[in-house]
């Protein structure tokens, strides 16, 4: 993925106070952290951060944390926080690659996992970058309770086979639910957030997939 470089965009993430500047130090402390005892949830590549600022809104009673691992994308995340007119003490950011998980949370200490419009990576050669593929479900597997769930929505097709298919074929996760579209599924779309792509595509008729999956126990 090419993105332009936003001059200032490092400094400003540095002098964030919404952005934790060494999640690693933070291991087997998150909930001391965010200091309510609430369960909490992890958007990786979180883009704009639309999905998760509305998801902190809306559901007070849960802390969320999202992944960015581009300093000129999480930039405008937290432009549009700054914009904020309620304060959202349950929402932190990182600036973080995925690879990086189980460096960052010990097992248990998420309740859940989003991934939202995930970049493709098309050519085979860079399957184990997807972020479905089954080497980052064994980095969110290492970080999640059994039972914690995962969700993901794509307008890719190809990405979702794929998905579903490196879920089957992984001891990590059972698929819970699926669906090829999402925004004609009312039981899958009960509360559903959309994300800046998400609204993009689907005003252009395209189809949204979605999958629900939860973390196997140990023995399975």
């Amino acid at each position: 993925m090419r993105l332009r470089n936003i001059p200032g965009a490092k400094a400003a993430i540095e002098e964030s106070r919404y952005v934790v500047q060494d999640p690693a130090a933070q291991k087997g402390r998150w909930a001391s952290r965010f200091a309510n005892g609430r369960p909490i949830h992890l958007e990786v590549g979180m883009g704009k951060g639309q999905f998760l600022m509305e998801m902190a809104r809306q559901h007070q009673e849960i802390n969320y944390i999202g992944a960015e691992r581009y300093d000129s994308v999480l930039l405008r995340a937290l432009q549009k926080r700054e914009k904020e007119e309620e304060e959202l003490e349950n929402l932190l950011f990182l600036c973080e690659d995925a690879r990086r998980l189980p460096e960052i949370f010990e097992k248990g200490e998420l309740s859940g996992v989003y991934l939202n419009f995930s970049d493709p990576w098309p050519k085979a050669r860079h399957a184990s970058r997807r972020l479905t593929s089954r080497d980052f479900l064994a980095r969110y597997s290492a970080v999640l309770p059994e039972g914690a769930f995962l969700e993901f929505k794509t307008d890719n097709r190809a990405l979702f086979d794929f998905s579903l298919q490196e879920i089957r074929e992984t001891p990590y996760f059972f698929l819970e639910a699926y669906t090829y579209d999402l925004h004609r599924q009312p039981q899958m779309c009960r509360g559903n957030v959309m994300t800046e792509y998400e609204e993009k595509f689907s005003s252009l008729g395209h189809p949204i997939c979605k999958l629900t999956a939860r973390r196997a126990g140990e023995s399975a």
